[in-house]
């Protein structure tokens, strides 16, 4: 299972009751936080969230908005008792900015952090059931998005077929990635005669603060949910582009062209208190288009 819980849609300054930018990603019984913004904890606490699962952080860039809440939540899992590591992808200035932030409190964690720079490499974390990899967005400093691939076995096991040629049940997993099986009396059991081709793992790509620009089609290319900003609606565009943002058009453009499943926009404006227009203009380009809703869990 993979979704995406969104905690935080605004731009830079809260407002009508929208939170700077941060979201959850759930992979199975994995959770991702994706940039922390003012007030994430807060959020956390409102929609259930289980600070202590999430093992990974993921930080875009150092605009305010997209972490200041970051060293609240680092400090509260301290005095919450965690002691399971924690690892933050972030550029690489943050990891001075929190160990100053720690050192002027006179605060030591309980539990090891791993600061990662974003500049190590395009795949940040990856294991047996997912991979994390980053890419560069243009924006007004370093900014990078984030691309989720779930993992998942290749075949998909057929119980009964695997029962009637007596494969033991200890063995599955391995069916699930291709093997064959060889009975104790020799007997050959070909993999495909007890499986069947199982469906692909599931993408989320996560594009952060951007300016429209054609080089990030094929970053976020296939996914199956792409979230995208869209600071400001299709008249502003000009604005848009002074600010390195981008419009409803834009946004919607780039998942058309990237040929995305389903495209979720956010980081409003605060200058917009209703967002139903965001959604008109961006449908009007691609039409499987949803609203980034605090409180929402999109599933992919």
């Amino acid at each position: 299972m993979l979704a995406v819980t969104i905690l935080g849609n605004n731009s830079a300054v809260p407002a009508y009751d929208r939170h700077p930018t941060a979201q959850v990603v759930t992979l199975d019984e994995f959770l991702f936080l994706v940039d922390c913004g003012e007030g994430t904890q807060m959020q956390m606490a409102k929609y259930k969230i289980r600070r202590s699962r999430i093992q990974h952080i993921f930080i875009s860039h150092l605009h305010g908005d997209h972490y200041f809440g970051l060293i609240g939540l680092i400090t509260s899992l301290g005095l919450l008792g965690r002691d399971a590591p924690l690892h933050l992808y972030a550029p690489a200035a943050l990891e001075q900015l929190i160990q100053l932030q720690l050192k002027v409190a006179d605060t030591a964690l309980p539990y090891p952090l791993h600061f990662h720079p974003l500049e190590a490499g395009p795949v940040l974390v990856s294991n047996d059931r997912f991979k994390v990899l980053c890419f560069p967005v243009s924006h007004r400093i370093p900014c990078w998005g984030f691309r989720f691939e779930q993992i998942k076995a290749p075949r998909r096991l057929n119980p009964d077929k695997a029962r009637a040629h007596e494969v033991p049940s200890h063995f599955y997993d391995r069916l699930k990635w291709g093997e064959d099986y060889t009975t104790k009396d020799g007997k050959h059991i070909p993999n495909d005669w007890v499986t069947e081709p199982a469906a692909k793992g599931k993408v989320y790509a996560y594009s952060a603060d951007t300016c429209y620009n054609d080089s990030l089609i094929e970053q976020v290319k296939g996914a199956d949910l792409l979230y995208h900003e869209t600071t400001y609606l299709k008249d502003l565009a000009e604005r848009a582009a002074f600010r390195y943002h981008c419009t409803t058009h834009q946004a919607a453009s780039i998942a058309q062209q990237a040929g995305v499943g389903r495209l979720l926009i956010g980081h409003f404006s605060s200058k917009y208190e209703k967002l139903d227009q965001f959604e008109t203009e961006a449908k009007e380009v691609f039409p499987n288009t949803s609203l980034a809703i605090e409180g929402v869990s999109y599933r992919v």
